[in-house]
């Protein structure tokens, strides 16, 4: 009888999905190569591979989903007229991903909360890509006279910190209103009135007074 040939770029597709999700659950360090090709239904050794190891595959994961977001923000900017909508363009685009896929923000505050321990250089390049988008958009605010000088990356915490916190914390703050909803948990907030209230705040304080 024959074998079933693998469509290699299923497979992969399919091994980098599952590998997330497990990623982003229990962390790297918690989870093997053989939880993977379980929830694939792959043999292991057809993940060393595609990936090399486990280090390999999570470097393939982390740089993916950023390429993605660089991606994204690159084609967003292309439609803005003026650099406040750029700006927006950068918190809409990365909030609508991080919502989407809730599994992101939850493996890079893992990571992050690791102190970067499994910080491969693909994924420290791809996120660096990301952050240079934001400080072109903060830069040219500035020659403009649109925006103050402010620092980059206090900049980029103060939107991609948020937004994560929001997405991972989604079901605290849905319980913390259940037990009172006299506290504002934003428990039941839209995508849109997140993304709105992050960009006005963070362009409140680049305004020039």
């Amino acid at each position: 009888m024959s074998k079933v040939k693998r469509d290699a770029k299923v497979t992969k597709a399919k091994i980098l999905q599952e590998a997330r999700t497990l990623f982003s659950i229990k962390g790297f360090d918690a989870t093997t190569t053989d939880d993977i090709a379980k929830s694939s239904g792959v043999n292991k050794a057809l993940i060393y591979y595609y990936f090399k190891n486990k280090a390999g595959l999570y470097a393939q994961v982390m740089s993916g989903l950023f390429d993605t977001i660089y991606d994204e923000v690159v084609c967003a900017r292309g439609s803005c007229n003026s650099t406040t909508d750029e700006l927006h363009a950068f918190v809409k685009t990365y909030a609508e991903y991080a919502y989407k896929h809730s599994y992101f923000p939850a493996l890079l505050l893992r990571e992050l909360s690791d102190s970067g321990a499994h910080l491969p250089e693909l994924m420290f390049a791809s996120m660096r890509k990301v952050f240079i988008l934001l400080s072109e958009i903060l830069q040219k605010g500035e020659r403009e006279g649109v925006f103050i000088k402010s620092i980059p990356i206090l900049v980029h915490f103060m939107i991609i910190g948020t937004i994560n916190l929001m997405v991972t914390t989604a079901p605290l703050r849905k319980k913390a209103m259940e037990i009172d909803d006299s506290v504002d948990s934003c428990a039941e907030c839209s995508t849109d009135k997140i993304t709105t209230d992050i960009f006005q705040t963070i362009q409140k304080s680049l305004e020039v007074k």
